[in-house]
């Protein structure tokens, strides 16, 4: 098995890592995480790549593993949101034993992958690997420039009534791109549209729907805010939105 770069460790938990550790040290785990992009295996990058090919464990939900697994040597751990602390204590627990353990997420890891790594990082020191993210895919489609654009995610347990208060004063003032990140399943295209109309946000707005951008079957859908609240389409969980401003 190739040996794996010196990491960038996230976190001060003291000792020695898992690899290379002296004896009578104690053992600090680091696990790396890795986002592995998109979707599109062709836009997963080498460092990421390589990580994965050396590690004897990879960790991640059964839809971020498909991508990937032609590159899976060693063992894959698949999980849910049910019992991916289970899995992950598993994991840490192969990371103490001198084991290279992975774990995949979807897109960039700083885009929506917080509460993954938080949980990764309560059990061990992290390396994290920066991959492509959906966001950059959807400013490529579209045209846009990504310093022109606001990034607003509600895909996270508590607090999206922050993110949504944020993309109804960004929405009346107008002044940027909106990329927005809904909520798998209850905060989806169709419940964003109601809660913006709702909050006098104007029906006539402009909205692309953006869903498994860089996979098979991506579709992109351009509607009026009135018109995504009456579709019934059932968008998937790889969706965004973007609300574009100027002509």
């Amino acid at each position: 098995m190739a040996a794996r770069p010196q990491p960038g460790i996230v976190g001060g938990h003291g000792g020695c890592r898992a690899a290379g550790c002296v004896s009578g040290e104690a053992l600090v785990a680091t696990i790396v995480v890795v986002g592995i992009g998109p979707g599109d295996p062709e836009l997963l990058t080498l460092k990421g790549r390589t990580a994965i090919e050396d590690a004897d464990y990879v960790a991640a939900f059964g839809t971020v593993l498909e991508p990937v697994s032609r590159w899976i040597r060693g063992a894959a751990m698949p999980m849910t949101y049910t019992d991916q602390d289970e899995v992950l204590d598993r994991l840490a627990a192969h990371a103490r034993s001198g084991k290279q353990c992975v774990v995949c997420a979807w897109g960039d890891l700083n885009f929506s992958a917080g509460e993954l790594v938080a949980r990764v990082h309560q059990r061990a020191e992290v390396e994290l690997i920066p991959g492509v993210s959906s966001v950059q895919v959807a400013c490529a489609r579209l045209g846009l420039a990504m310093e022109d654009s606001l990034f607003i995610t509600l895909h996270v347990r508590d607090g999206h009534e922050a993110g949504l208060n944020d993309l109804i004063e960004s929405l009346r003032s107008g002044e940027r791109h909106l990329i927005v990140l809904p909520r798998p399943y209850d905060l989806m295209p169709r419940r964003i549209a109601e809660v913006l109309l709702d909050a006098g946000v104007s029906s006539d707005t402009s909205v692309h729907v953006m869903e498994r951008l860089s996979l098979p079957g991506e579709r992109i859908a351009e509607r009026s805010l009135a018109s995504l609240a009456s579709d019934a389409t059932e968008w998937s969980d790889l969706t965004i939105l973007v609300f574009p401003v100027g002509p």
